[in-house]
C-alpha cells in the first residue's frame, strides 16, 4: 500500500467532526461512498492480522472509531483509554489505522530508534503535503492548483520524508544548533527587554506584544530584518498566511477534504470554488515566504541586513550564488521556522504568566534566585542559564504542566512493524500523546500542580521533559535550542524586573486566571491578563537603557 493510497487524515478527522451533525449527513454519505470500497478491501487484508493488533476501543463496521473520537481535548480521552488498553492503542477511522502512543519509552523505541520507518508525514489533502521539487513535475503542478496544495506543506514541518525535507532540515540545523545559537543571544535579549518594557507600561495588549516580539526574533534571525511595528508587512503578511493555514486545516472546511480527487477538476466546474480560494491563499503563503528572503538576498551583500542571520549564512556558503533548488529550500526552511516557532513560543510564555499568577510563592522563589545570582545592577543574560537551576526547573515545569502540542504531529509508518509482539500496520498514523506522558501520575506526582521542585535541579530529570515536548526522532524540532534561548530571555527578564500580578475586577478584587486552554494542534491559555509592576526604579532604568542601546 502506497502512502498516497492511505485515506487522508483530514478526511478522517473531518468525518469525526461532522458525523455528530444531522445537518451535514449528506457530506458523510458522500465521503462514505468514496471510501467504502477502500475500507472493505483494507478490512479483509487486515483481518488476518487483527489478533496481533494493539488493543483499542470497539470498532464500528466501516466507520471504525469515528464516532468515539472526541472533538475537544482528545488527549484527555486518549489518556483514559491508556489506563484501559495500555501504552499502545489501535483505532481506525474509515479504514485508516491510527496508533496512539501513551508511553515515553515506547515512543522513543519506535520514533527515535526506528526513525527510518517512522519519519514520514501523512498525506493531508487541505495541507497539500506532497512536496513540490524544483523544477516541479507536471502532476505536482496540477496538485498545486487546488486547495490540496495551498503551499502550507512546503516547509519541513509537514514535508514528507525525503530529499527536500533533508535539505531544509540541514539548513535549519546548521544555523540553529546548540553550538551556533549563542550568536543570537543579543537579539533575543534585546527583544525580550523591549517586550517587558512595553507590557510594564501598558499590559492591555499583552498577547499581541508577545506575538510581535517573538516573531521579530525569528524574522531577524532568519533574514536580518528588524520588524518596525505591528503594521510592518514583514510581520503582518506571515500572520495572514498563518491565519489561512488555520482555516485550511479545520477538518471538513472543504469538500476536497472528503474527496481528494476533486482537486483534479477544472476551475470552471460548479462547486470548485475551493480552487480559487487555493490560488488566493497560495499567493499569500508564497509572498509571506519569499518577500523577506528577496529582501535579504538584496541587502545582505550591501551590509544593510543584521548579521548573523540564516540567509546570510547560506549565501556565504554558496559564494553568494544559490541555485533555484537551494533558494527554494532556504525560503521554505525560513517559513517553517517562523510558522513552527511563533505560536509555540507564544503559548509557552503565556502559560508561564498563568503559572506565576496562580503560584506567587514560586514567582518569589525564582526572583530570589535571580537576585542572588544576578543582583539588581544588571539584567539577566542567556549565558546565566547554568547558574540558575531553579529558573531552569521552572521553565521545564511550564513545558510539562502545559505542553504546547499535547498530541504530537502525526508520524506515518512506511513499513509494517512489530513491537513486543504487536503488529503495527504500514500506513498507520502514529500519534504520541505527549500530554499523557507528562501528566502520568505514576511518573509525576500531582501532575496537575505546578511544582518546579519535582526535578531537584537535576538537568537529567529536566531533559526527560524536553525530550518529549520538542518532538521525536528525525522529526524533532530543529529550532529547539533557539526557542529555549528566547523563552529563557523573556522569562528571566520578566522575573528580574517585574512583579507579575493579577488585574483587578470592578470591585477591586484580583482576577486569577483559570487553567483553561483552547483545543487544537497548538493550545493556548484562554484570556490571559496580567499587570507587570516594576520591582524597583532601577529595573525601569535598566530596561530603558537597554532599549535605547538597541
Amino acid at each position: 500500500m502506497k502512502t498516497e493510497d492511505v485515506l487522508p487524515i483530514s478526511s478522517a478527522l473531518a468525518l469525526a467532526a461532522v458525523a455528530r451533525s444531522t445537518l451535514r449527513m449528506n457530506i458523510i454519505v458522500t465521503g462514505l461512498t468514496f471510501g467504502v470500497v477502500h475500507v472493505l478491501v483494507s478490512s479483509i487484508v487486515r483481518s488476518r492480522k487483527a489478533r496481533s493488533l494493539a488493543p483499542g476501543p470497539t470498532l464500528w463496521p466501516v466507520l471504525g472509531n469515528v464516532l468515539q473520537l472526541p472533538m475537544e481535548n482528545p488527549w484527555e480521552t486518549y489518556s483514559k483509554w491508556a489506563d484501559i488498553y495500555g501504552d499502545i492503542i489501535h483505532v481506525e477511522v474509515l479504514g485508516q489505522p491510527i496508533i496512539l502512543l501513551s508511553s515515553a519509552e515506547v515512543a522513543k523505541d519506535l520514533l527515535d530508534k526506528r526513525s527510518s520507518i517512522y519519519s514520514n508525514r501523512p498525506h493531508m489533502a487541505s495541507y497539500g503535503v506532497r512536496s513540490v521539487s524544483i523544477p516541479a513535475r507536471p502532476h505536482e503542478l496540477l496538485i498545486r492548483t487546488s486547495v490540496a496544495s495551498v503551499g502550507f506543506s512546503q516547509g519541513f514541518v509537514l514535508q514528507p520524508y525525503g530529499e527536500e525535507w533533508r535539505r531544509q532540515r540541514k539548513i535549519a540545523n546548521q544555523d540553529y544548533n546548540q553550538a551556533t545559537v549563542p550568536r543570537y543571544y543579543n537579539l533575543q535579549e534585546a527583544q525580550a527587554r523591549k517586550l517587558v518594557e512595553s507590557v510594564m507600561n501598558d499590559s492591555s495588549s499583552l498577547v499581541d506584544e508577545i506575538k510581535m516580539r517573538i516573531a521579530s526574533i525569528i524574522i531577524d534571525a532568519n533574514f536580518g530584518y528588524e520588524v518596525k511595528s505591528k503594521n510592518d508587512p514583514f510581520y503582518t503578511l506571515p500572520l495572514l498566511a498563518m491565519e489561512k493555514f488555520g482555516q485550511a486545516s479545520v477538518p471538513g472546511a472543504f469538500l476536497v477534504d472528503f474527496i481528494p480527487q476533486l482537486r483534479y477538476l477544472p476551475e470552471w466546474m460548479p462547486g470548485t470554488g475551493f480552487l480559487k480560494t487555493a490560488k488566493e491563499w497560495r499567493k499569500i503563503m508564497t509572498d509571506a515566504s519569499w518577500t523577506p528572503y528577496l529582501w535579504a538576498k538584496e541587502n545582505v551583500p550591501k551590509g544593510a541586513a543584521h548579521t548573523p542571520n540564516m540567509c546570510a549564512t547560506a549565501l556565504s556558503r554558496a559564494g553568494g550564488q544559490l541555485s533555484k533548488e537551494e533558494e527554494f529550500s532556504l525560503v521554505w526552511a525560513g517559513s517553517a521556522m517562523l510558522g513552527g516557532g511563533l505560536d509555540t513560543n507564544m503559548s509557552t510564555v503565556l502559560s508561564f504568566i498563568v503559572a506565576m499568577l496562580r503560584y506567587p510563592e514560586i514567582q518569589a522563589k525564582a526572583q530570589a534566585e535571580l537576585d542572588s545570582v544576578i543582583g539588581t545592577t544588571r539584567l539577566p543574560s542567556i549565558t546565566d542559564r547554568q547558574s540558575l537551576p531553579y529558573i531552569r526547573s521552572l521553565i521545564t515545569e511550564v513545558h510539562r504542566w502545559a505542553p504546547v502540542i499535547p498530541l504530537c504531529l502525526p508520524h506515518a509508518l512506511t513499513e509494517d512493524d512489530v513491537y513486543n509482539g504487536i503488529h503495527l500496520p504500514k500506513g498507520s498514523l502514529v500519534m504520541p500523546n505527549v500530554w499523557h506522558m507528562l501528566h502520568d501520575a505514576r511518573v509525576y506526582e500531582h501532575p496537575e500542580k505546578f511544582i518546579p521542585e519535582r526535578y531537584n535541579s537535576s538537568d537529567v530529570e529536566m531533559q526527560k521533559v524536553t525530550d518529549l515536548v520538542f518532538g521525536f526522532g528525525r522529526r524533532a524540532c530543529p529550532g529547539m535550542y533557539f526557542a529555549q534561548g528566547s523563552i529563557f530571555a523573556i522569562v528571566t527578564t520578566m522575573l528580574a524586573t517585574c512583579e507579575i500580578v493579577p488585574i483587578k475586577d470592578s470591585q477591586g478584587k484580583p482576577v486569577i486566571p483559570e487553567v483553561a486552554y483552547t483545543s487544537g494542534t497548538i493550545c493556548f491559555p484562554k484570556d490571559v491578563k496580567a499587570s507587570f509592576k516594576p520591582r524597583s526604579p532601577q529595573a525601569k532604568v535598566l530596561l530603558a537603557q537597554s532599549s535605547s542601546a538597541h
